[in-house]
């Protein structure tokens, strides 16, 4: 089972209401429980330790727009750079080196513009389009979830 399995699995499992869900395959379980509070995954291959993850949060309450809400800034003429897993988000390879981009920065198709780091892997995120970092949208060390917007950039 890959990562973006992994990934569909929790989502569905988050939207479903189901309490637990357990899959095993040859040299692979994992087992999803949900609860009120928040849910947390297992997964247990050989030779690693079972390591909880957090899962998608419980989905919140809805609540009534505030009339005088601030309008937000209009992003539709710039590509969004989302994360493709969970995991915590870091825009340096490590702490005493630079980091990969910065707002204005020129960047091209396939640039690694920051490291998401999932069950002690450290994955290099890159761009899929070339143009101007406009945004960093989440701070450095931050969980990050599946999908969710880290840069926006003003494409070429």
């Amino acid at each position: 089972m890959d990562i973006k399995q992994i990934q569909d699995l929790i989502k569905f499992v988050a939207k479903s209401g189901v309490n637990e869900v357990s899959i095993e395959e040859q040299d692979f379980k994992i087992t999803i429980k949900t609860n009120q509070a928040p849910t947390y995954v297992t997964a247990t291959v050989p030779a690693q330790a079972a390591v909880p993850v957090p899962a998608a949060p419980a989905p919140a309450p809805t609540e009534t727009p505030q009339p005088s809400a601030p309008k937000s800034e209009d992003t539709s003429n710039y590509v969004t750079i989302k994360s493709p897993m969970i995991g915590t988000f870091y825009r340096s390879p490590s702490p005493d080196k630079p980091v990969f981009v910065n707002v204005g920065d020129e960047i091209a198709a396939g640039k690694v513009v920051c490291i998401v780091e999932a069950m002690k892997l450290f994955n290099e995120i890159e761009s899929e389009v070339s143009g101007k970092i406009v945004k960093v949208l989440v701070d450095d060390a931050q969980p990050v979830e599946y999908d969710q917007p880290l840069f926006l950039v003003e494409p070429k």
